[in-house]
């Protein structure tokens, strides 16, 4: 099938798409490239709404997940926009396919005193790895940067002057994230640390590893996962959870939706109002405990 390698180059250059999301797209084109041919279709005009939907049934009994099934069905949808604007064919038939209902998924995220306590009281050690090692749970939950955001911070983005960090997030948009006294103290102390271990280095990047290389994602994670580890039950100890915990402790303490948007670097409001649901349960949790006629109340429903 053509112009599949045009439409990875339009990701790229044109949409400035991240690694993360070509990566996905070239999953999900080939394997529906695979389906196709297996059925005979020979170019792109030949595939209709039912070849879709048929997929989509296929992948759905095999056991894939509903939200994974919508996933693809949104990329043949970003990808025939891409050929109606090629002239390869003149409509979408991924348009009419009725994805599956997903379950909403709320935010995971860690308790606050809980990372007080990682922060304030558990043992990171004073080496180099120890001090990155502590600036990375720091960085995460202070700015609500996302795992690739982090591992491709670089020292220019550093302005101290400003007390800011300029976040080159999603399709290179830049964002300001402001910085904390504290913060930057963290980060100045690092950073002396990091010129007397490796004096000679020559990476760009904030973080480097042991060895003095830059720090790449994996290694990030296991970070985040050994440390929250020691602290949380929450099922997943990533990165991310991270970041949902910053939204959600800004949002439990009256900050502005709007505002935390910025900060998290969301395209749109409905991305960052999920973290909304979190805060109404702690209301709720808080005024049944508080007020004297709420469990009555409760009686009389």
């Amino acid at each position: 099938m053509q112009n599949i390698n045009s439409f990875f180059k339009y990701l790229e250059f044109e949409k400035r798409s991240s690694v993360h999301t070509i990566t996905a797209y070239r999953n999900d084109i080939g394997q529906f490239c695979k389906y196709v041919e297996e059925h005979g279709l020979q170019n792109w005009n030949q595939v209709t709404s039912k070849t879709i939907r048929q997929w989509m049934v296929e992948m759905l009994d095999k056991g894939t997940a509903a939200r994974s099934a919508n996933r693809k069905i949104s990329t043949l949808k970003v990808f025939f926009r891409f050929l109606i604007r090629e002239e390869v064919v003149e409509s979408n038939p991924a348009d009419k396919v009725i994805t599956p209902k997903v379950p909403k998924r709320l935010p995971v995220f860690v308790k606050e005193n809980e990372m007080d306590y990682l922060l304030d009281q558990v043992e990171f050690g004073n080496d180099f790895s120890g001090v990155r090692n502590k600036l990375i749970i720091d960085l995460f939950y202070l700015t609500g940067m996302r795992l690739s955001e982090l591992v491709n911070l670089k020292l220019t983005q550093l302005d101290f002057g400003n007390d800011i960090i300029k976040v080159l997030g999603k399709r290179n948009k830049e964002r300001i994230v402001p910085v904390t006294r504290e913060l930057k103290q963290s980060i100045t102390g690092y950073i002396s640390i990091r010129n007397k271990t490796f004096p000679g280095a020559k990476a760009p990047v904030l973080f480097l590893t042991d060895k003095g290389m830059p720090v790449y994602q994996k290694l990030v994670y296991r970070v985040v996962n050994r440390y929250l580890s020691e602290v949380s039950t929450v099922t997943k100890k990533s990165p991310h959870v991270i970041r949902h915990t910053f939204a959600t402790a800004l949002l439990n303490r009256g900050a502005d939706l709007n505002a935390i948007k910025e900060l998290l670097g969301h395209a749109n409001l409905a991305a960052t109002e999920v973290y909304t649901h979190n805060s109404y349960e702690k209301l709720n949790s808080i005024y049944k405990q508080a007020h004297p006629r709420a469990e009555k109340k409760e009686e009389c429903i």
